[in-house]
């Protein structure tokens, strides 16, 4: 299947907020909100694909989420297991790539594993790419980077007067990744919550009032077209129309 040619953003983050919360207004355990928010993800990867868009960018799992009390962190563990387990043959056979952000070493090795093997399965495939942000924050990430450019001036002191903002961006773990065109937040919240800071420079910001469990197909398609509507200057000045 070939990709659409639409205009908009190639690549999309989304800050998928609200499980816990629609659970609750539903009358339900907080793990059921996140079993519906894991079924989201597959029907917003589809759209994603259909409206143009080349990575989809989702945050799973924040540095944060380990202060979450321990059975629900447990479950958080076991459902990404079940869903790279039931998903990495239906997203093989759609030509999806799958990469993650992210310290993963915390995790339990059935988990690592499981996305070790997913990764394989899918490394070879070419058309859109699923990134999930698993133990990902993104003030570690800049120390991190930090760190790996000042061992290689250890080596090579003049390194420090070469370096660039497009040079830093190669120890950052979106290294290779196409530029961040718009992160979405769903469940009303307006705020950033430690997620690809470096990256959101330019990005369009659009929050969604939806809980992520609510969150379709129709409401990404909404924040798409409002991106097409945004006059992206990157700090510059359009060229005046001239009127025919």
């Amino acid at each position: 299947m070939s990709p659409p040619t639409l205009s908009g953003p190639k690549h999309v983050a989304i800050i998928m907020d609200g499980n816990g919360r629609w659970a609750r207004a539903q009358g339900l355990r907080r793990n059921l909100g996140h079993e519906r928010g894991g079924h989201q993800v597959r029907d917003i990867l589809r759209a994603a694909f259909h409206l143009g868009i080349r990575q989809l960018t989702l945050y799973a799992f924040s540095t944060e989420n380990w202060k979450r009390p321990k059975p629900e962190v447990a479950f958080l563990m076991n459902l990404l297991v079940r869903f790279l387990r039931s998903e990495t043959e239906p997203l093989n056979k759609d030509n999806v790539r799958f990469l993650t952000l992210g310290d993963l070493a915390r995790f339990p090795q059935r988990v690592q594993d499981e996305i070790a093997r997913s990764k394989e399965v899918l490394r070879h495939n070419t058309g859109i790419v699923l990134c999930l942000a698993l133990n990902y924050g993104a003030r570690r990430e800049i120390v991190e980077a930090a760190k790996s450019f000042t061992r290689r001036c250890l080596q090579d002191p003049e390194r420090v007067d070469r370096l660039d903002e497009e040079g830093f961006n190669e120890y950052l773990e979106t290294a290779g990744m196409p530029e961040l065109d718009m992160l979405i937040r769903t469940a009303g919240e307006y705020r950033v919550s430690n997620f690809l800071l470096w990256q959101l420079s330019y990005a369009e910001l659009y929050f969604e009032s939806v809980f992520w469990p609510d969150f379709t197909p129709e409401h990404l398609r909404a924040a798409v077209e409002n991106f097409r509507e945004r006059d992206r200057r990157y700090g510059g000045l359009n060229p005046i129309r001239k009127k025919a």
